[in-house]
């Protein structure tokens, strides 16, 4: 809608610039309420049918799994040693 409703404005700018008169901008501006009407109007009745989403829905939320309990503590003071 942002480039039709832009492209409106320059050709009622043109209009005054090259006319004048009753093509003056507060005179035209209804044109732009018109615009935007029938741009939603068209979107409204427009068909969706192969058109891609915007975003691919989120996958769910998985919780972490929990941690493994810390190793209880050897009584060899020699870790490694081969006893």
């Amino acid at each position: 809608m942002g480039p039709t409703i832009i492209v409106t404005i320059g050709v009622l700018f043109l209009l005054q610039q090259m006319r004048g008169g009753f093509f003056d901008f507060g005179n035209t501006y209804p044109v732009i309420l018109i615009v935007i009407g029938l741009i939603s109007l068209a979107s409204a009745l427009a068909s969706s049918e192969g058109h891609v989403s915007a975003a691919p829905p989120a996958p769910p939320l998985v919780p972490p799994a929990p941690a493994a309990p810390p190793a209880a503590p050897s009584s060899n003071p020699y870790q490694g040693q081969g006893q």
